[in-house]
């Protein structure tokens, strides 16, 4: 706890520029005129770089932003959060504040810019052990931290809005085949590729610039990973809604997908690259946080149009046809192209094409 007592801007100042969420430090600024918990989770996500509103179906309307903001706070990971204005939290939003850092282990820092403790913020500190300081020095040595001046990629800007990055990997996004997940203990072998070529791995420039396109585009951490996992299996959405929690391996870095009718590749296990690992990390943390462990680790087949617009958001889609051959009006992502290169195809097929006899 940091006591301003002056409402001095400089503690202000020096909190902000301490926020650098790559070094572990988050500072929160709520928003003026805001009492609700949801209000303060969704400044939390913005102060995390994330869209403040998550996209996609939750039960009974609920976004469940306090447990997106701990999946991401978690996979990042974030270490620190300062929390300016804190004397003008009400009881429910600190003790929000406070279960969130029990979840996640953070260093919390309530900066209270007034002479004495307000009663809210008295009554929920009762419950915890906490330190207290008025020395800027001191504040800014063990709470705020060193001021880190890092300006984004040359190449990339602060946003998703870019170039499109076209790639082949996300031509099966939304193929209808139907896989299922597994109801029994299934422990699949590492994927063999025998059935189609694997996805053509990405370069270590293209891997950052995707990360920091899905990060800057959505705050839903299912969503985020389902395009982070299409990219380095080459699955269909109804493929990577088989996976489960206990099917993305920590120790391992491999993520499972069922298919045990052997539509595509069977029941495999696909190595995680590096780069996605955050994404897949932030999923499973969410999941058992609102769903639990039975549920989808990744988007469910009912979030394909979700899903499809946090892509398209991040500016990632999979090669377009030639101009002659789109089918929707021009700007507009063209995502079965690849199923109707393939449906074409088949129906070219003569339909009596037998081998012949070698009696």
């Amino acid at each position: 706890m940091v006591i301003d007592r002056d409402d001095d801007v400089i503690h202000t100042h020096t909190a902000l520029a301490a926020h650098h969420p790559p070094s572990g430090r988050i500072t929160l600024h709520p928003g003026p005129g805001t009492t609700s918990e949801t209000g303060l989770a969704h400044d939390l996500l913005a102060a995390l770089g994330k869209p403040p509103l998550l996209t996609g179906r939750f039960p009974a309307g609920r976004q469940p932003a306090w447990e997106a903001a701990a999946a991401w706070m978690t996979a990042l990971p974030v270490t620190r959060l300062t929390v300016l204005r804190a004397h003008r939290l009400t009881t429910r939003r600190t003790i929000r504040l406070l279960e969130l850092r029990a979840l996640t282990g953070i260093h919390l820092t309530l900066v209270c810019h007034r002479l004495h403790l307000p009663a809210a913020l008295h009554q929920a500190l009762r419950t915890v052990d906490y330190s207290l300081t008025t020395d800027l020095d001191a504040a800014r040595r063990h709470y705020y931290g060193t001021p880190v001046t890092e300006p984004p990629p040359a190449d990339e800007p602060a946003g998703p809005a870019g170039r499109w990055l076209t790639l082949s990997a996300l031509e099966r996004l939304i193929s209808y085949d139907s896989p299922r997940p597994c109801t029994d203990p299934c422990t699949p072998p590492s994927i063999a590729w025998r059935h189609r070529p694997p996805p053509v791995p990405l370069t270590a420039h293209t891997a950052q610039r995707i990360a920091h396109r899905l990060h800057a585009a959505t705050a839903h951490p299912r969503l985020a990973a389902a395009i982070a996992a299409t990219l380095f299996t080459g699955a269909s959405l109804q493929q990577l809604a088989t996976a489960r929690p206990r099917d993305y391996d920590t120790a391992a870095a491999t993520l499972a997908l069922h298919d045990r009718a052997r539509y595509t590749d069977g029941c495999a296990a696909h190595p995680v690259p590096p780069w996605a690992s955050v994404f897949l990390r932030a999923a499973a943390c969410f999941t058992r946080l609102v769903s639990g462990e039975d549920q989808e680790l990744l988007a469910a087949p009912g979030d394909r149009a979700h899903l499809l617009r946090v892509a398209e958001t991040a500016r990632l889609r999979p090669p377009q046809p030639p101009a002659e051959r789109r089918k929707g009006p021009v700007g507009q992502v063209d995502w079965d192209w690849r199923e109707r290169q393939e449906a074409e195809r088949y129906e070219a097929m003569p339909a009596n094409r037998v081998r012949p006899s070698r009696r």
